[in-house]
């Protein structure tokens, strides 16, 4: 098989020749600034490329992610409503403050039907990582979900061809050496958490329901053309966010105040046969029985204690094959901090769990972290090769 068709078939569900094993990796900063420190920030096409390259020589089953240059404007996926422009009954003013490595952009929306304004952040961890975050939601009560409902610009016209010629050129350098997933905009709750502060979000499905229904169903149709069009463009798979409802939350919580509306996402997603990702990387076992419910093709990333509460071989047993895994060796105190020793163990560990009856790709879970020893990651891919043949 090739590294294509052995991610392919695990995806669906079914036992490849060996078990998949890739990498996160960021397509910005982190880990790829490591291993390529001149490389532009900004070039999101060649870092995006770089993530080809780096798992290529690895020899991973190259699985890249894109989100920057593709998610454009940027606040389909990191927050805010969307100020990248003007448009009638929808005027944006920005001001820009920058302090040291930090970037502030303070954004006035004025509309017939009252005023909005949001603050973002872009913080340089280091050169050329990045952190960013809206600081300042939008959206503070009825009112306001009342004015971005009725006036924020749809998506442009022009946004789904630009979309297939990022996505065309990004396949052609990947070929059959692997898949090409998108970053594609989150799930419902976690998009409504863009918009609004977690600590009204968090209970507001009590406290006022009728609020909360119309602001998922707003964090939801906001984006479904942009998740069309990324569809269209010949995406492999899905990667949709859903860590901000996590099972700290409980089963009883999500099954009857989130499940609904992420269900009815993840079916969108999903409608024209390009399976989906659902990515937990948080505390999930709660919620790993909802999990097959929501219907989702892929569940990742099981992160193991202390980064989240999976344990592999109960999620496996609970799963039953009812959706493939995708996980979960820790990037930081293993990958990133661990001996090559306690990689090779901890990897043949999950190897042992996960292979099994298929459905499964061994990945690192979450991106890789600046500072990852080369050898560690090549002690990763050597013992889950030597391993992973059916």
């Amino acid at each position: 098989m090739t590294s294509r068709e052995r991610l392919l078939t695990a995806v669906r569900g079914g036992i490849p020749d060996q078990l998949p094993v890739t990498l996160f990796i960021q397509d910005q900063g982190h880990f790829l600034t490591q291993v390529y420190p001149d490389v532009d920030p900004w070039d999101y096409e060649q870092n995006q490329s770089n993530v080809i390259e780096i798992q290529k020589q690895l020899g991973l089953d190259v699985f890249v992610r894109m989100l920057f240059g593709l998610n454009d404007p940027l606040s389909i996926h990191m927050g805010g409503l969307n100020v990248s422009r003007s448009a009638e009954n929808w005027e944006v003013t920005t001001e820009f403050q920058i302090h040291d490595r930090s970037r502030i952009e303070r954004s006035t929306i004025r509309t017939p039907d009252g005023t909005l304004s949001q603050e973002m952040r872009y913080e340089e961890m280091r050169p050329g990582t990045f952190i960013y975050s809206c600081t300042r939601k939008p959206i503070k009560n009825p009112a306001d979900l009342d004015v971005a409902v009725k006036y924020e610009p749809s998506m442009p016209e022009s946004w789904p061809a630009e979309a297939k010629e990022k996505v065309a050129k990004l396949k052609a350098r990947l070929g059959d050496d692997g898949i090409l997933g998108s970053w594609s905009p989150h799930g419902p709750f976690n998009n409504a958490s863009l918009l609004i502060d977690l600590d009204i979000l968090y209970s507001l499905f009590l406290n006022d329901f009728t609020f909360y229904d119309k602001l998922m169903l707003f964090a939801m149709d906001r984006i479904l053309d942009y998740t069309r069009a990324i569809d269209e463009a010949g995406v492999d798979i899905h990667c949709v966010g859903g860590n901000v409802p996590g099972g700290f939350l409980g089963k009883q919580c999500y099954d009857k105040y989130i499940l609904p509306y992420e269900k009815r996402y993840i079916d969108f997603v999903q409608q024209n046969g390009t399976p989906a990702i659902y990515h937990n990387c948080g505390q999930i076992m709660a919620l790993v029985e909802s999990y097959k419910v929501l219907g989702s093709k892929v569940v990742e990333p099981f992160s193991p204690h202390p980064l989240g509460d999976a344990d592999l071989a109960a999620a496996k047993r609970m799963v039953a094959g009812k959706y493939a895994m995708i996980g979960n060796i820790d990037q930081v105190n293993v990958l990133q901090k661990g001996s090559v020793k306690l990689v090779r163990q901890k990897t043949e560990e999950a190897v042992q769990i996960g292979k099994p009856e298929g459905g499964f790709i061994l990945q690192s879970a979450d991106f890789l972290e600046y500072g990852t020893p080369l050898e560690n990651l090549q002690a990763y891919v050597d013992t889950a090769r030597q391993m992973g043949t059916y």
